[in-house]
């Protein structure tokens, strides 16, 4: 992983504010860990569109293009990583992992930052378990999305682990 993460991604899984799926088992929620907020139906939809939207990233990861995701990145991830560091950490990541053999969608999180760590704004959070060639359990890969000014969702990181 880059020192970057590549881009916000694992550190988003951190802030996440409200679960839209899961699978088989629910996460509990643990004193030290309260139950993450719902979203609301809207919340919902605009995160539904960004878990079509993710399978579009995954896929030209899947087909090395990784330069083409970091290009059309939100402004918060370009300003985490640059473009060569992106795609070195994301090959070398991949190539260890061999083909891609299963995905399962395994959650999708909304959550707000108010600065810091990870710059502010909402974030929406898409993981799912992926079956790799060389890896004996599944991995979990996580694409974030960061909704920009101009009130679009870009890609604000990606990450397998």
């Amino acid at each position: 992983m880059s020192k970057a993460s590549l881009f916000l991604a694992a550190a988003l899984m951190g802030v996440s504010g409200g679960v839209f799926a899961q699978a088989a088992k629910p996460a509990q929620a643990t004193a030290a860990q309260p139950a993450p907020a719902r979203m609301t139906p809207a919340q919902e939809a605009e995160a539904q569109k960004q878990v079509q939207a993710s399978m579009q990233v995954i896929k030209a990861i899947d087909q090395n293009q990784a330069g083409a995701v970091w290009d059309q990145s939100s402004s918060v991830a370009k300003a985490a990583t640059k473009r060569a560091d992106f795609v070195r950490q994301i090959t070398a990541d991949r190539a260890k992992l061999g083909a891609p053999s299963q995905r399962q969608l395994a959650g999708v999180s909304r959550s707000e930052s108010k600065g810091g760590t990870i710059p502010a704004g909402v974030y929406i959070n898409v993981s799912y378990a992926t079956k790799f060639a060389n890896a004996p359990q599944p991995v979990r890969e996580l694409v974030s999305y960061h909704q920009d000014s101009d009130k679009v969702w870009r890609v604000a990181g990606y990450s397998v682990r």
